[in-house]
């Protein structure tokens, strides 16, 4: 019976281990990439002396680095992170995050690329109120006008001074028309790292947008919410920018992603 209970306890006790390990792991993200152990610590809730020797021997091993008191997930997991996403369809990552979006909103959750001077629905996931946008994959929408046109142009320069090169056409009263205007709030965009608007390309909408990067720090695209301004006036809107920012960071992280510098 004892020798049951031995090697019932060596086939768990590596799995509480590997636990821990990625608790550890979790409690890093784009937003707060170096911790301290009591940081971690705080994170995780784990006993400091548990912390200290997890941290010590994952250090050790290249799955964390330690410069002074700082501590960053080691280089040594992008070596694993890029044959994991390598060969991936972006859209089987992105599509259950947008899910996920649209559940914890209630509102209609999308996806944008730029292609060919426009952005274009790639993924949604719609809201189940009776009261919607008109929203679909392959909807080809101006860059100009809306949160997510502004998030695209605020992390591509150079498809910004083209669109700002050429007239902004209002399509709706509040539709943003002036280039000194748009260059400025693509700044602030890109100062912000997300973009809220109104009834830019729809009367009575609002929406955000964050971006997501990939391995190589370049744009992958904008991910959305969107809805009637009746249910998601500018305070509603300023609410979900914390879920809003953590999704495109998750859909970053899991693509291999880094935030350009």
């Amino acid at each position: 019976m004892s020798v049951d209970e031995g090697s019932g306890s060596s086939r768990h006790t590596p799995l509480l281990v590997l636990g821990k390990i990625t608790e550890i792991l979790d409690a890093f993200s784009l937003a707060r990439p170096a911790l301290t152990f009591s940081e971690i610590q705080q994170a995780t809730g784990l006993p400091t002396s548990t912390v200290q020797r997890l941290v010590t021997n994952m250090v050790a091993q290249g799955l964390l680095d330690r410069v002074g008191d700082q501590i960053r997930i080691g280089v040594r997991m992008a070596y694993w992170a890029a044959p994991a996403v390598k060969g991936v369809d972006v859209l089987t990552i992105v599509n259950p995050v947008v899910r996920e979006m649209r559940d914890a909103t209630g509102e209609t959750s999308c996806f944008f690329r730029e292609e060919q001077g426009f952005r274009v629905c790639v993924a949604v996931a719609d809201t189940r109120h009776v009261l919607r946008r008109d929203m679909y994959v392959g909807k080809i929408l101006p860059l100009h006008a809306g949160s997510a046109g502004r998030v695209l142009l605020a992390w591509n320069p150079e498809l910004a001074e083209d669109v700002l090169a050429r007239p902004l056409e209002p399509i709706t009263d509040t539709t943003v028309t002036s280039p000194e205007l748009l260059r400025e709030l693509i700044r602030q965009t890109r100062s912000d790292g997300f973009a809220i608007t109104t009834a830019e390309r729809e009367d009575g909408s609002s929406g955000l947008s964050a971006p997501v990067f990939n391995s190589a720090a370049e744009l992958v695209g904008a991910v959305s919410i969107s809805g009637p301004t009746i249910r998601m006036p500018l305070a509603k809107c300023e609410e979900w920018v914390d879920l809003l920012v953590g999704s495109a960071e998750k859909l970053t992280r899991t693509l291999g992603g880094r935030y350009p510098n």
